[in-house]
């Protein structure tokens, strides 16, 4: 007789959410399910296996023909990965002074890729080639790093969006000057989703050349890839992933899970609704005497300013950070796992401590 085991219990409460981060929720089923249907039997490692293959038709099918991915186990490892490979030793990446590479990954590039970062402020988290001309000058200078790449975010960390004209002005910009364009979409699906888009509309066809593709944020469990997009713009992926710890001996499940996020739609219904939450989220704040928010909800983050005691109230209740301790502007998520109840309480929440609250800001339209 088979031995039924009982699974484990929980040592949490599964059926707490908060806003703290889309990095925050858990696997989604379907994915779970592709991790068991990929388990069992023998499967060639580092990337010869057949899960890998079906992912590069997949991503040949979102962003084009000649498309080839590198699937990693972070967003961080991605974004590292596909600089060191766009850049000479000489060279240096422009980027927003609010970028995740400037500002949460420890200096990971600098320290580990050995690329110097010359960032620009920004009012909304997103370049312009305006501002890309602020650090873009200096070629054949032996004293200066050489601006040689370009690095935005899809959607940004202030949640804000590019347009696909936006995208496209910088490319054409960026490569007028001979440099390359990056863009990290750790959350590419939500950028998608709220284009109404494909994929390919406002990265390939836009003239991206190389992008790092966010699953993590999305439902994966873990793992992220490198997507080049122009093979003149990244070389040495090959050797430099396995120099930089990111590639994986059962690879397989990590392209499962991308597979199953890809192959039926399923990034853009999670991303979607995510956003979806977003929006209803904002909807629910931006008449609560004051809450004032502080950029325009394009995706699945919310950002606001509201009385400190207040949101150490809530914060009580439900979890979620501080953007800017300085202007007390915090930031909302929204995850694939977001319901509707959960948007309405914290709402609710945030509604009945702000108005407790002996100092309360103005409220202003955003």
């Amino acid at each position: 007789m088979t031995e039924i085991i009982a699974p484990p219990a929980s040592l949490h409460n599964p059926d707490v959410r908060g806003f703290a981060s889309d990095n925050y929720s858990g696997v989604h089923p379907e994915i779970l399910a592709a991790l068991a249907a990929a388990n069992g039997g023998h499967q060639t490692a580092y990337g010869d296996d057949v899960y890998t293959h079906r992912l590069q038709e997949l991503m040949q099918e979102h962003f084009g023909a000649g498309t080839e991915a590198f699937p990693v186990f972070n967003g961080t490892g991605a974004n590292v990965l596909s600089l060191q490979s766009m850049l000479p030793r000489w060279g240096a990446v422009i980027c927003a002074q609010t970028a995740h590479i400037n500002k949460d990954e420890n200096g990971a590039p600098e320290r580990i890729a050995g690329i110097k970062l010359l960032t620009v402020p920004t009012p909304d988290g997103k370049l312009t080639p305006e501002l890309i001309d602020l650090e873009a000058w200096g070629w054949g200078d032996e004293h200066r790093a050489q601006p040689l790449a370009v690095s935005i975010t899809q959607t940004t960390e202030l949640g804000t969006l590019y347009t696909v004209e936006e995208i496209r002005a910088i490319a054409d910009h960026v490569h007028a000057r001979g440099m390359y364009l990056h863009l990290d979409g750790a959350r590419i699906a939500n950028a998608a989703a709220a284009l109404n888009l494909p994929l390919r509309a406002f990265t390939r066809d836009a003239g991206v050349d190389i992008l790092s593709f966010g699953g993590t944020k999305n439902g994966l469990i873990f793992g992220e890839c490198v997507v080049v997009l122009n093979p003149d713009a990244a070389t040495g992926l090959t050797y430099l992933r396995k120099m930089n710890m990111q590639l994986a001996s059962k690879m397989r499940f990590i392209s499962a899970q991308l597979i199953a996020l890809l192959e039926d739609g399923l990034w853009l219904r999670s991303a979607a609704h995510s956003n979806a939450m977003a929006a209803r989220l904002t909807a629910l704040v931006q008449e609560i005497p004051g809450v004032q928010l502080t950029q325009q909800t394009a995706a699945n983050a919310v950002f606001a300013v509201l009385p400190r005691d207040a949101a150490e109230r809530v914060r009580e209740q439900f979890k979620f950070y501080d953007w800017d301790t300085a202007t007390g502007e915090v930031r909302w998520m929204c995850s694939f796992d977001t319901t509707a109840d959960d948007v309405d309480a914290f709402a609710e929440a945030i509604r009945r401590e702000t108005a407790a609250s002996p100092h309360q800001i103005g409220h202003l339209q955003a």
